[in-house]
């Protein structure tokens, strides 16, 4: 197993292409590609095609799969709105990679979305599929019900990945797979046979106070939490927090939907994080960006820059105690880069500082894709690392 990182900010794509195909065939030798993911700036949106057909004809990857997005990372630095190329290529032997594209306008996707066989006759994944590396256009795929599908129909295999960030209106985002260019719908590879996958995701977020059990809630709204609406909880909480937490709620609350309330103790990575979206100030009731369920224990979170850092940190701790990773894809939100941090680079900082130094290739997303408990969602804020390394025996 080899896994190749290479990044290129040259400002022309040919020039752009020419650089990446040197690095990656001179780290390849003569090492096959079975599998290339490559991010592309929006800066070269108008020449994806010909890169694409450039990449596969001088590289000849098995599978080729990527989109655009508004930056991309490499291995050591993230490029904020501003040309440039990121790619991970792998020699991959003993596994096997089963490309698949979801188009379909709303009635389809229902149909597609409930029907079993339909969905698992497009995908085809192999037997013992490990992972699903999955890439969408925000404005045409309907993720969460995707992601759905995905845990129904093929449960507790995860899914990882991101929706393209290129540009912010229908039709602006590309995604290929191969030699298909899209601008709709979602692509992405099934990964089977002798390789581990660890995924981390962090949330970049922190508990305050304790949990609460939700009394009465209807769809994305909490009525009321153990018998008293939220906002009396929050006007009787507030007072308690320190003075840079309550400067902290100035850039809003979070709820996390616990995944496993029957857990014995509750901490970070065991809930779901959603933003608060709204109070009801007459009637005490807030509204949350997900669904929410009579009986479901919640937790109240804050998010900042010292936080992210430090979940990001603590999430990587177990892989001190692995084998080196042999290469990693990270999905990243692109409200975090320098919209987040006073200084960029600093996830893909913490992540290299943390692991020895790994072939790396992502994106910043506009939603990213991760299991948490084991179940797969779309998420927002997030840090989605998926890191790859030979199964257990082999080389």
């Amino acid at each position: 197993m080899k896994f190749i990182s290479a990044v290129s900010t040259e400002i022309d794509f040919e020039d752009a292409l020419k650089d990446l195909i040197q690095q990656t065939a001179s780290e390849a030798g003569e090492a096959e590609l079975d599998l290339m993911v490559v991010f592309i700036s929006t800066h070269f949106s108008h020449a994806v095609r010909e890169i694409v057909k450039d990449l596969r004809t001088a590289l000849r990857p098995r599978l080729l799969l990527g989109c655009t997005a508004e930056g991309v990372i490499s291995r050591d630095s993230e490029f904020e709105n501003e040309p440039a190329i990121s790619l991970l290529a792998a020699n991959l032997p003993g596994t096997e990679l089963r490309a698949f594209l979801l188009q379909g306008e709303s009635p389809d996707w229902a149909r597609l979305l409930l029907d079993e066989g339909k969905f698992r006759g497009l995908l085809s994944p192999p037997q013992n599929t490990r992972l699903f590396i999955l890439l969408g256009d925000p404005f045409s795929t309907p993720m969460e019900d995707l992601l759905q599908a995905f845990n129904n129909f093929y449960p507790g295999i995860p899914v990882v990945g991101g929706m393209a960030s290129a540009v912010l209106r229908p039709d602006g985002n590309l995604l290929f797979v191969n030699d298909q260019v899209v601008r709709r719908g979602a692509v992405g590879v099934a990964m089977a046979g002798a390789l581990s996958v660890d995924i981390i995701v962090s949330q970049g977020c922190r508990p305050i106070w304790r949990p609460f059990k939700v009394s009465t809630a209807g769809r994305n709204e909490i009525y009321s939490l153990e018998g008293r609406a939220p906002l009396a909880w929050l006007q009787d909480l507030i007072p308690e927090l320190s003075e840079e937490d309550k400067f902290l709620l100035r850039n809003g609350m979070f709820v996390g939907l616990a995944v496993n309330p029957d857990k014995e103790s509750l901490g970070r990575g065991d809930f779901l994080i959603r933003g608060v979206m709204g109070i009801d100030q007459e009637s005490g009731a807030i509204a949350i960006g997900d669904s929410v369920m009579d009986g479901q224990i919640i937790q109240f979170h804050l998010r900042d820059a010292v936080t992210a850092q430090e979940d990001l940190e603590m999430q990587l701790i177990p892989q001190m105690f692995r084998n080196k990773a042999e290469g990693g894809l990270l999905f990243n939100c692109n409200g975090r880069g320098t919209r987040l941090y006073d200084r960029p680079n600093r996830d893909i900082q913490i992540i290299q500082q943390n692991i020895d130094p790994t072939p790396l290739a992502g994106f910043f997303c506009a939603g990213e894709i991760g299991p948490i408990g084991g179940v797969n969602y779309l998420h927002g804020h997030t840090a989605t690392l998926a890191l790859f390394r030979p199964a257990a025996g082999n080389d």
